[in-house]
């Protein structure tokens, strides 16, 4: 039997992740944006990475039609961005500053890295569906430090130990 929402709520607090901002477009050109902490790379040839997408999103219809996306690592000084993406909003591109990507997706300003990806599969797996995209762009900005979530709030970076 497995444990209960709760508890597995609690137990991965208990990891430490970076906080991404995954943005896309649907195929009439809106646009899409929620906070994203389930992301990781899959592998580097090809250059790989997943997202995990709860299906009620609004973000979730959007990304399978495009079929495009991009991760926005947050850094330190972003946790603003973090809080707004996760909200309900009409449109949350309005007061955030972002520049648009290759494949019309908007990227986020001053984010510590954006990337830009194509959908090459999909996993339908619970409430979420996982996408892997194929990494076909990044940049990389000044930032020094990323937006860390660990217990339910957001963290920086301290000393380093090795």
């Amino acid at each position: 039997m497995p444990i209960s929402s709760d508890e597995f709520r609690v137990a991965l607090s208990k990891f430490a992740s970076g906080v991404t901002i995954v943005t896309t477009k649907d195929s009439e050109g809106n646009l899409y944006g929620m906070t994203v902490s389930a992301f990781c790379s899959v592998s580097l040839d090809p250059p790989l990475v997943l997202i995990c997408v709860e299906k009620t999103a609004a973000s979730h219809a959007a990304l399978g039609e495009s079929g495009v996306f991009a991760v926005n690592v947050l850094a330190e000084d972003q946790a603003h961005h973090s809080n707004h993406f996760a909200l309900p909003l009409e449109d949350k591109f309005k007061i955030i500053k972002y520049f648009e990507g290759s494949n019309g997706i908007p990227l986020i300003e001053n984010a510590l890295v954006n990337l830009e990806c194509r959908v090459v599969n999909s996993h339908d797996s619970g409430d979420h569906t996982i996408f892997i995209g194929e990494v076909e762009r990044s940049n990389l900005n000044d930032a020094e430090n990323p937006l860390i979530y660990f217990e339910g709030r957001y963290r920086a970076i301290g000393e380093t130990l090795l």
